[in-house]
């Protein structure tokens, strides 16, 4: 996510998650909202089944969601590739 040549597409999700919320029924209508979901979705398949629908389990799908996407935001507000990776990589050592 971090390479170089992938700025072009990650301004572009911003933009895009960006324009769905000032702009709630425009072309982008929903965008965010449905990111969102999908990543919740994507992650609670990696979660246990047993607890997959309880709160605690959504609040850390969330939390795990909300670093990469800060992380994505630091890096094309700052280009600090060092930083923000470290930041998922600490995140993503406390969870195994």
């Amino acid at each position: 996510m971090s390479d170089d040549s992938h700025r072009g597409l990650l301004t572009l999700w911003v933009e895009s998650y960006a324009r769905s919320l000032v702009d709630p029924d425009g072309p982008w209508a929903g965008f965010a909202r449905d990111t969102v979901g999908d990543w919740l979705g994507l992650l609670a398949a990696g979660q246990p089944s047993a607890s997959r629908d309880t709160e605690a389990a959504l609040a850390q799908r969330t939390l795990v969601l909300a670093v990469p996407r800060g992380a994505l935001l630091d890096l094309l507000a700052t280009g600090d590739t060092a930083r923000t990776t470290a930041a998922v990589h600490l995140q993503l050592a406390s969870l195994g």
